[in-house]
């Protein structure tokens, strides 16, 4: 019985007392309720024993009883407390065999006590550890989801409760591991950052990690390199660049000890800016993994929503107005704010926002359709859904005046906003890494986003097969350095840097 408590524990010690008595062998409380059972014949009426041994652990309860047995006329019960302190309702051994019962099963269910005792103590304390960490794993995802919607001072609030204290400038880390390594890497981010960096596991992919780090006080001294064609030699682009001697020391770190771990970091941005910094961490992740030391830092890169000026400002505004304003008719319907949470989630995560919202799909679909009917918009359609993207981020800035010298009416669409001086230039800078991808790179990224960023109907137009058009697609996202088939995705960004460049040839 020792070997088979340190082998399998409570079940196995279970089904040995149940084949031994050829009937039913549980752990009640001290109401009835069965914690754990097993039954040593197919053939014995499992509901029948568990509902004889509640009664009588209900009656060894109110006895108080040392020890408990009840009869019927097929069968018997025996009960034995697995703690036998003073007025102790804990959990009861019971054995239901039928009649007449094989000899020496009152001795042997007397031995078992004691390593069933332990065993079962061991298992509750693993089950309350287990709860206590799925607790702070959900805590943390909480803040993480706070931090993600601008709600600031309550994911301090939030965070109070755990450690360590947020910290600001912060530079966010995407570890993506390999198989069941996620609470092992976890805990080496722990060790490597001395307890400093707030860890979440990732709720929308099950092998990422996200690292809150604390930015470093002193940056490293920029080192010169001879610019070429693609940008500064040895990067490939200005979005996104592998620097070994720079950038976030923890992420570099754990690609260095983790064999098979791949890490995107962003830029140093501010608390408030966490969910730009996770969408350029991965960014920055999808590059990583083309490159020999899985390690990349996202490079500069200006953001759209800071060159739309004031007129952006106002027409990203007048765009959500209906929105941000709606006041749902029942109190258990999702208000504005629940709203804007679920488009902005749904935008970055596309379906897996149900994991990362923790409701069911059908609610977030019915939840999409309210807000396309609210803004007036088809949010099956790039196009749109790059307008909705734009206009959460502009209203994520809120530092962009909202006036303008002479004109202070909001723009009358998103082709106004897209002319402005500002955005070309922006859409230029994103567009010239596609020039230099080679002939046929421009024409896959229009016709994939022309076909609503659908691989069947791209590849259908592009007359080649479906495996060659993530093949090309998977080529760009390393020219680029941005994510295009897994979601954060640049679809939105290059679909609002084509339509620039399209507005000022016309």
């Amino acid at each position: 019985m020792y070997r088979l408590a340190r082998s399998g524990g409570s079940p196995e010690l279970l089904r040995r007392l149940a084949q031994r008595a050829e009937g039913w062998a549980g752990i009640l409380d001290g109401d009835g309720t069965v914690l754990q059972a097993v039954a040593g014949n197919a053939r014995w009426p499992g509901h029948e024993a568990a509902g004889l041994a509640a009664r009588a652990a209900r009656e060894l309860t109110a006895r108080a009883a040392g020890s408990y047995s009840l009869d019927t006329d097929a069968c018997a019960a025996l009960l034995l407390p697995l703690d036998r302190t003073a007025e102790n309702h804990g959990p009861v051994l019971a054995l239901v065999a039928p009649k007449p019962l094989p000899g020496g099963l009152s001795t042997l269910m007397a031995d078992a006590v004691m390593p069933l005792a332990l065993s079962w103590a061991s298992e509750s304390v693993e089950r309350k550890r287990r709860r206590v960490d799925l607790a702070e794993s959900r805590g943390r995802e909480a803040v993480l989801h706070l931090l993600m919607t601008g709600q600031l001072s309550i994911a301090h609030q939030v965070a109070g409760a755990l450690r360590p204290k947020l910290p600001d400038p912060v530079r966010v880390c995407v570890v993506e591991c390999s198989g069941g390594q996620r609470d092992e890497v976890a805990r080496i981010c722990t060790d490597l950052s001395g307890g400093r960096t707030w860890i979440v596991r990732c709720p929308v992919y099950a092998r990422h990690l996200i690292l809150i780090v604390p930015a470093e006080e002193k940056a490293e001294p920029e080192t010169e390199r001879e610019e070429g064609p693609d940008g500064p030699e040895g990067t490939g682009a200005p979005g996104g660049t592998e620097e070994p001697e720079g950038g976030c020391a923890l992420g570099l770190a754990v690609a260095g000890i983790v064999e098979d771990c791949v890490v995107g970091v962003s830029e140093e941005v501010r608390l408030p800016d966490t969910a730009t910094a996770y969408q350029q961490a991965f960014h920055a992740l999808a590059v990583a993994r083309g490159l020999p030391g899985r390690h990349a830092v996202f490079g500069t890169a200006p953001e759209p929503a800071l060159v739309v000026g004031a007129a952006g400002a106002r027409w990203a505004d007048a765009l959500l107005a209906p929105l941000l304003s709606h006041l749902p008719r029942r109190s258990q319907d999702p208000g504005s704010q629940e709203l804007s949470a679920t488009v902005a989630s749904w935008l970055a995560f596309s379906s897996h926002a149900t994991q990362h919202l923790k409701i069911h799909r059908n609610t977030l679909a019915a939840r999409l359709k309210l807000v396309g009917e609210l803004l007036g918009l088809d949010l099956n359609r790039v196009s749109d859904q790059a307008a909705v993207d734009l206009a959460l981020r502009i209203r994520a800035t809120p530092a962009l005046p909202r006036t303008g010298p002479g004109d202070a009416a909001p723009p009358r669409d998103l082709d106004t906003v897209l002319r402005a001086p500002g955005v070309q230039d922006w859409a230029v800078q994103q567009l010239r890494l596609v020039g230099l991808a080679g002939p046929t790179a421009e024409e896959t990224l229009r016709t994939w986003l022309r076909c609503e960023a659908q691989l069947g109907p791209a590849a259908a137009e592009l007359g080649i097969s479906v495996p060659g058009t993530r093949k090309r697609l998977t080529r760009l996202e390393a020219q680029l350095c941005r994510s295009l088939l897994q979601t954060p995705s640049a679809r939105y960004d290059l679909w609002l840097a084509f339509r620039a460049v399209d507005l000022a040839a016309a």
